[in-house]
């Protein structure tokens, strides 16, 4: 998983993968999902990312037990 911030564009990225995206989907605004040609999640989009949350250039990653 990567995780970048282009504060030039105020939009904060989360790729799973490197698999090609062929197709993007606004879920809500400002919310993009991108799919790969299996129609796999491939990453997230989050546009105006500094007014989304307190501070794009540090996120908290939560793993779950198990």
């Amino acid at each position: 998983m990567k995780v970048t911030y282009d504060s030039k564009v105020d939009i904060l990225r989360i790729l799973f993968n490197n698999n090609p995206i062929v197709e993007s989907d606004e879920e809500r605004e400002g919310v993009i999902f991108d799919y790969d040609e299996q129609g796999k999640l491939v990453g997230i989009e989050l546009l105006d990312a500094s007014q989304q949350m307190d501070n794009p250039y540090t996120v908290e990653v939560k793993y779950a037990a198990g």
